[in-house]
């Protein structure tokens, strides 16, 4: 979850709305670091993934990520790739292309002293796109809201990028088809609605190819 700006660089993403009453901070809400707070920067378009879809996604994932490993492509605050983290994930890969939220979580991780979270500042589908196939555990897509586009794009890649039986969740404003989720090699798991957002938790199926 990033900012989305009326021209938005390509990986700064957004669940998808600015509102007057927008949080100025997060927390993160299980593990090692629960109810340590996040700055949300007040930016235009920037709003974290909201503490209850979260919530829902990690009992989905069944809370112990224990030797994880996982990539937040759109990291924005840092909020799901960190939750990932204290929940025991091994690596975390948060990438961020806006410089001042790349900075923002180069001090959180600082004062989490965070030794299992790499920050990289870049483009969010490059960075997937660059890792070893079926190398990770779980991909987290919180891509800006309006791009339908960049959310196809990015999806391939995860896909690409996460292992047999592994999980991508995605952010977006309508629920992606089976038969386009099936030709990426994944299958729907999990599915929440909450307001204009579809939170969706795709599994990647055994013997497909992306």
């Amino acid at each position: 979850m990033t900012s989305r700006r009326a021209s938005p660089p390509r990986n700064t993403g957004a669940s998808g709305r600015r509102t007057a009453g927008a949080p100025h901070e997060v927390r993160i809400i299980g593990g090692l670091w629960r109810r340590t707070r996040l700055p949300v920067a007040d930016a235009p378009g920037l709003r974290p993934t909201p503490d209850r879809v979260r919530e829902t996604l990690f009992n989905w994932l069944g809370q112990d990520l224990t030797g994880w490993q996982v990539a937040d492509a759109f990291a924005g605050t840092g909020a799901l790739g960190l939750e990932a983290a204290s929940r025991g994930a091994a690596r975390v890969l948060l990438v961020e292309q806006n410089p001042a939220l790349a900075a923002a979580l180069a001090a959180v991780k600082a004062r989490l002293r965070a030794d299992a979270v790499e920050l990289r500042r870049g483009d969010g589908v490059a960075a997937l796109a660059g890792l070893p196939a079926a190398s990770l555990d779980l991909v987290l897509l919180d891509p800006p809201f309006d791009a339908a586009a960049l959310a196809d794009v990015a999806l391939a890649a995860a896909a690409r990028a996460v292992r047999p039986g592994g999980f991508v969740y995605l952010e977006a404003p309508r629920a992606w088809p089976g038969d386009r989720l099936a030709a990426l090699g994944l299958a729907p798991h999990r599915h929440l609605k909450a307001g204009a957002v579809h939170a969706q938790l795709l599994a990647r199926v055994a013997g497909a190819s992306a």
